[in-house]
């Protein structure tokens, strides 16, 4: 049985280090202060027993679990990352425990009034009985990703203290920058050495995905030109006004907050604006390959009319891939999946299949030669100062990970 309070301790100790990403910095990792809990994991992976320990220069994270069979049995790893989002601080994060969730309202932070309830995130009833780690309302938690991390730790060491549990070689690692997309980008595939992989980095209780968007980022130039407003009939053109033009041209209801499942959308995500300029960056999502090809090319279009529409190039767009579905690479494999779906079943688990309506390391680790479907890790309001964890969901993906390596021991 994997110990409560070790999981707590462990999670702990991993989100009151900060470790948040910057999308503007040019260094991998992208922040120095990775580098603090990545040294730590090193130092406890050597601890409890893993075997060729190693962190590159850009603080990629690799260790093997050496197989105690004597049959051929294929080589899997599990993956994580361990930086945080920079869509909210991630310093000084002071975890909240709530012993036996009651199905009413937690109070992260009395003072400020923020409150998370399950009239807003209904969830959280799945979860009453049970112990919940919270934020204190100024942060967020960090569960995306040291929620893996911790369930990957925690497994190998309770494999290693439980040989009678049959299983090959596994490998694990753990990455830097995931919440800035760069995760897996110099991810040595070839020396991690597995023949397939699971990302540890998905929500609730049961998710097991193997499909996600196609993704894409769009950066939209609008050139206006400033005169004198005293004196510009005729000769003022507002960056602004075309920029608006451009936002409503697109479908109002295929944005984010209209849009669910297999829906895809146009996210605008930032906007700086003056009368000689104005950028405007989005990004855009479609799990379907003909339709996300087709949501690039209608802002493509669009920008080519409204450049006939004032007679010049007033507005410029550059569009740049940023990830595909993983599906394509999944399908030829699915014996993986169904590996990881037996395995929750066999502990009671109901597993939940789904796609991902975001990106994961796992969809550029199977184009890079990985396949690496994702299961849960646990957290919940991801991003923010209403993330919370059951510990409990964290003991169970825990023991999907040594539910998946003994099952893979047993199918010679």
């Amino acid at each position: 049985m994997i110990e409560k309070q070790h999981i707590i301790d462990r999670f702990i100790s991993y989100v009151t280090i900060d470790t948040e990403s910057d999308p503007n910095s040019e260094t991998t990792p992208s922040t120095e202060k990775q580098w603090n809990l990545a040294h730590a994991l090193v130092k406890e992976l050597t601890a409890i027993g893993m075997k060729e320990v190693s962190i590159d220069q850009n603080a990629y994270i690799m260790a093997t679990l050496p197989s105690n069979v004597d049959h051929k049995v294929p080589v899997i790893g599990f993956v994580s990352h361990f930086d945080t989002s920079p869509d909210f601080t991630g310093a000084n994060v002071k975890p909240q425990i709530i012993e036996n969730y009651d199905g009413k309202d937690i109070i992260l932070n009395a003072e400020e009034d923020i409150i998370l309830s399950p009239d807003l995130f209904d969830d959280l009833l799945q979860y009453k009985g049970q112990t919940l780690i919270t934020t204190d309302g100024n942060t967020l938690l960090g569960a995306d990703d040291k929620a893996g991390i911790t369930e990957i730790v925690s497994a190998m060491e309770y494999l290693i203290k439980h040989p009678e549990i049959k299983h090959g070689e596994i490998r694990i690692g753990f990455t830097p920058d995931e919440e800035i997309g760069r995760g897996a980008h110099k991810f040595d595939v070839e020396k991690f050495g597995a023949e397939w992989a699971y990302t540890m980095d998905g929500s609730q209780i049961g998710e097991l995905e193997y499909e996600n968007f196609n993704a894409a980022g769009a950066t939209v130039k609008i050139k206006g030109k400033i005169v004198h407003p005293g004196y510009a009939k005729g000769k003022l053109i507002n960056s602004m006004y075309i920029a608006t033009e451009f936002i409503n041209s697109l479908p109002m209801l295929e944005t984010p907050e209209h849009t669910e499942d297999y829906q895809g959308f146009f996210h605008l995500a930032g906007m700086q604006g003056s009368v000689e300029e104005t950028v405007l960056k989005y990004i855009i999502r479609d799990h379907d390959e003909n339709h996300f090809k087709a949501r690039k090319e209608a802002m493509r279009q669009l920008t080519f009319d409204l450049n006939t529409q004032y007679e010049r190039e007033v507005v410029t767009i550059e569009i740049k891939d940023q990830y595909f579905n993983m599906k394509e690479k999944i399908e030829p494999v699915m014996h993986i999946v169904d590996i990881a779906e037996e395995a929750m079943m066999a502990l009671n688990i109901k597993p939940i299949i789904k796609p991902i309506r975001g990106g994961t390391d796992g969809s550029q680790l199977s184009y890079m030669g990985l396949p690496c479907p994702n299961i849960f890790a646990g957290g919940h309001n991801f991003h923010g100062r209403y993330e919370y964890v059951p510990v409990e969901s964290m003991i169970k993906a825990t023991a999907v990970i040594c539910k998946i390596a003994e099952l893979v021991a047993l199918k010679k």
